[in-house]
């Protein structure tokens, strides 16, 4: 059997993103694929913080004032954003997105302490309170953002519909968050390369994946350099600051929430990373700070 691949690309949540699929009838494969991206700008439309009709937006609008009401969708995301601030020990919050307001990528400076300590106060998983559909922040101020796990939440929900419509071979990547719906026609796996996070243009690794997802999280995605160190867009919301441990995690995972939650959480504890993804039983490849190779069943 010969594969007829048909793709399309797109972006969505701020990536450049694609959906392959392998299938023989060309004109059903587009649009099904086109229903895929409808899915995902979807969910990009009702849960992004720039867009100010969002429920992100609404439920950060009323910080302090009153509850908003949620549908189950919004409740379900709520109580994942529960689960994984546990799972980390707290490091896993979806309200430290407010520490975005102190740093900016563009510009090599560090923020002060006293810029950092009035956003801090409005970090805190304790000052949500999820009603059974609706959703309150105590105070004026705070934020919440889906950010953390939004596209490979989308890439899921995607690639659900694709196969509910009997689609059985290729899958969704979300900028470099993916999920396979299956190998290619002839039962071989997708081939995968894993970008080198010292080299936009390298490879560190290439990987075979007919199904479940990968995902990776890193310190190359947005930072800047200052007197030798780099400061990275992923922040501990106890002090502020950018961790430092890790260059990149990736991991395979059944599903992208739980392949990109897992990566985060391990750079985000940072020299306790390995211990958490050992524990995960999830097949890894990490980079650490020396630039040294870890890895689980992947390579």
């Amino acid at each position: 059997m010969v594969d007829s691949i048909h793709r399309i690309l797109f972006d969505a949540m701020g990536s450049r993103c694609e959906i392959r699929l392998a299938a023989e009838d060309g004109d059903s494969a587009q649009r099904l694929m086109h229903q895929a991206v409808d899915e995902v700008r979807r969910i990009e439309h009702k849960y992004s913080r720039y867009r100010p009709d969002s429920i992100v937006s609404r439920i950060n609008a009323e910080a302090g004032r009153k509850a908003v009401a949620v549908d189950h969708e919004t409740a379900e995301l709520f109580s994942y954003a529960a689960a994984l601030f546990s799972a980390s020990g707290g490091l896993f919050d979806i309200t430290s997105g407010v520490l975005r307001k102190a740093w900016d990528f563009r510009q090599p400076r560090v923020p002060s302490a006293a810029v950092l300590e009035p956003l801090l106060a409005l970090v805190g998983w304790h000052q949500v309170e999820c009603g059974v559909l609706e959703v309150y922040l105590r105070r004026s101020g705070m934020e919440i953002d889906f950010g953390g796990f939004g596209k490979e939440y989308a890439a899921d929900r995607a690639a659900t519909l694709l196969m509910q419509a009997g689609v059985r071979h290729g899958y969704v990547n979300l900028g470099g968050d993916m999920r396979f719906i299956g190998p290619r026609m002839d039962g071989r796996p997708w081939s995968i390369g894993i970008q080198d996070p010292r080299d936009a243009e390298g490879v560190l690794a290439t990987i075979n994946v007919s199904e479940g997802a990968l995902a990776t999280s890193g310190d190359y995605e947005r930072f800047f350099e200052l007197d030798g160190q780099r400061y990275c867009h992923i922040l501990d919301p106890r002090d502020g600051m950018p961790v430092r441990y890790w260059r990149s995690v990736s991991v395979l995972a059944p599903v992208a929430v739980a392949a990109g939650s897992c990566s985060t959480i391990a750079m985000l504890k940072q020299r306790d990373g390995l211990d958490f993804l050992n524990a995960s039983d999830m097949a890894y490849l990490a980079v650490d700070d020396e630039g040294q190779m870890l890895y689980r069943d992947l390579i």
